[in-house]
């Protein structure tokens, strides 16, 4: 049955295909594949730069085109690798054979014997996997998370003045701004970003067991530490842990996906509270003619845009959950589990990119409801109560807290009249009065922040 929508056993690879396919190009079979013969190629050209006898007849003009041929690898070339895979039983040597018949397209067959020349398959895949993870992150999910967070921050620049109820406990409480709610959005994420980047791709070089066995035995003179430094953290552009087992341990990518993990956290958290301020009719959505909102009833117009993001971020970071506890045990110098495991790395940032792409949306649809927001203000005036009694303790008016406390827990609805009366029999000075009255539902909302920072993600 060929893959498509309707016979995908994954939404990612189904229903969400159009959303989640960026990351086809960094984590599907082919792209492991391709991301390996990369490596491989790499690796046989940098031997080909130290001064080994057999190799220095190379031509460079060879390597060259070897470069070039593995930057326009093909479908056939997947194709096979699957295929010797089938016949062999294992991946990584399919890999290798592939690139010896390459090597024979290219001339370079006299020295065929240098491909994977004292390697152990953990050294391709782990370093083929933390390539593929930061060029997807660069290329795929931080592009996208910076378009959440840039549409955030011209929310928050766009509403900083506008003055909403609080909730604290789902209860009424002190006014804020809408600006500032969402920038609590934007300087978390800012934050948990930050701390991200900080994170290296980490990956091992250093034969079965680390610790260079074959290629020492074999060309003792040569620099091996030295050499895999340069090849691992130059030429790949990744960071070579340097003491290891037959695998890299996986410390940094459990706290990549940690962070991660940390990130859709608070991007769930703005799912909910969105949802919410639509609930309240604070927020509203675009609606476009054509679309259904529910089967049943023709008025409605559902906030699923974040209720999809909310899924799919719970879904995303249970994933992530298992790859940061799991992939740093390993028994003794190995086993196999990680090498099943690692292959849902894609299958996790994918339901993360599918959130992002689904709270881009939802953000581009709400629109202020600034009549509900007033009017919700308006129907809460005992939120003014925490104002008048600190004012009230300043001027050093007996039990002000308890004064305030008993007309508005009277359990009816505190109205403007009724704070203006209470004022009214205040045994303080008129100036203090008039103070008093300036302090109301719309007016009392603190100080709005300096947002700083406008562009950055």
């Amino acid at each position: 049955m060929a893959l498509d929508p309707l016979s995908a056993v994954s939404p990612v690879d189904g229903r969400y295909r159009r959303a989640a396919e960026p990351l086809a190009a960094h984590f599907s079979e082919g792209a492991l594949i391709r991301y390996r013969l990369r490596v491989e190629g790499e690796y046989f050209i940098a031997l080909c730069r130290l001064p080994l006898p057999e190799l220095r007849e190379v031509d460079p003009g060879r390597l060259a085109a070897l470069r070039e041929r593995l930057a326009r690898l093909s479908r056939a070339d997947e194709e096979r690798v699957k295929a010797i895979e089938r016949e062999i039983n294992h991946d990584v040597k399919a890999v290798e054979y592939r690139l010896k018949e390459i090597f024979a397209e290219l001339g370079l067959d006299p020295w065929r014997e240098f491909v994977h020349f004292g390697l152990t398959s953990q050294d391709i895949n782990n370093t083929a996997f933390p390539l593929a993870l930061k060029e997807a992150w660069n290329e795929v999910l931080a592009p996208a998370l910076a378009q959440v967070v840039g549409r955030l921050a011209a929310l928050a620049r766009q509403w900083r003045e506008v003055p909403m109820l609080a909730r604290t406990h789902g209860q009424p409480a002190s006014p804020t701004r809408v600006g500032k709610e969402i920038q609590v959005f934007v300087e978390r994420l800012r934050g948990q970003l930050r701390q991200l980047r900080e994170i290296p791709f980490s990956a091992k070089f250093g034969g079965a067991t680390g610790n260079f066995n074959a290629h020492h035995v074999a060309y003792p003179g040569v620099d091996w530490i030295a050499f895999a430094d340069r090849f691992v953290n130059e030429t790949l552009g990744l960071t070579r842990t340097r003491v290891t087992t037959q695998i890299e341990p996986y410390d940094n990518l459990a706290a990549f996906c940690d962070g991660l993990r940390r990130i859709h956290t608070v991007l769930l958290d703005l799912a909910r509270d969105f949802w919410t301020y639509i609930a309240f009719d604070w927020f509203r959505q675009k609606v476009r003619p054509e679309e259904v909102g529910s089967s049943a009833m023709p008025h409605k117009v559902n906030p699923i845009d974040f209720e999809n993001a909310e899924g799919n971020l719970g879904v995303a970071n249970a994933l992530l959950g298992h790859l940061a506890a799991k992939l740093p045990v390993s028994r003794l110098q190995r086993d196999l589990t990680d090498s099943t495991v690692i292959r849902n790395v894609g299958v996790a940032l994918a339901h993360g990119l599918i959130a992002y792409r689904s709270l881009l949306r939802g953000l581009e649809k709400i629109t202020l409801h600034e009549e509900a927001l007033r009017a919700d203000l308006e129907d809460h005036w005992e939120v003014v109560a925490e104002g008048i009694q600190t004012v009230l303790r300043r001027e050093g008016y007996p039990r002000p807290y308890e004064a305030l406390k008993e007309l508005t827990r009277t359990g009816g609805r505190i109205t403007r009249e009724a704070i203006a009366a209470f004022i009214e029999t205040l045994a303080v000075p008129p100036r203090v009065k008039e103070e008093l009255r300036r302090i109301t539902p719309h007016t009392y909302t603190g100080i709005v922040p300096d947002f700083g920072e406008e562009d950055r993600a």
